[in-house]
């Protein structure tokens, strides 16, 4: 790889601080969706008429696993941006995988975890 093929430390900057609140505000989603799980388990039902207990049982648990999910795919996306800010101590932010060119600026701006050009992206699914 060139030298010259990466962002300079001004724009590994202005990344590094886009990441940086996308990465905080994650993790605040992500703590909130935790305690919904857990608060969901808290929820006492002893003295609602068995029927009702059941049909809430199952939209309960549906809900539950909804927002399992969730915190599933919060907890991935809070990884990728934490793989992102290695990449820019690493100077190697910005860099497509597949093309080894520049990620353009404005992709960056809007996916800051991304790994891939858009012209990567789109010969990946031909």
């Amino acid at each position: 790889m060139k030298e010259s093929l990466r962002y300079s430390d001004a724009d590994l900057a202005e990344f590094k601080e886009i990441i940086l609140k996308k990465l905080e505000s994650a993790k605040e989603e992500y703590n909130y969706l935790r305690k919904q799980i857990r608060s969901e388990n808290e929820n006492g039902t002893d003295d609602t008429a068995s029927a009702y207990v059941a049909i809430d049982d199952g939209s309960a648990s549906q809900q539950k696993e909804s927002t399992g999910q969730l915190a599933a795919r919060q907890q991935k996306f809070i990884e990728n941006l934490e793989n992102a800010l290695v990449r820019i101590e690493n100077k190697t932010y910005g860099i497509c995988r597949v093309t080894g060119n520049l990620i353009s600026r404005e992709r960056l701006r809007a996916v800051p975890h991304t790994t891939q050009s858009m012209e990567a992206k789109k010969n990946q699914y031909r």
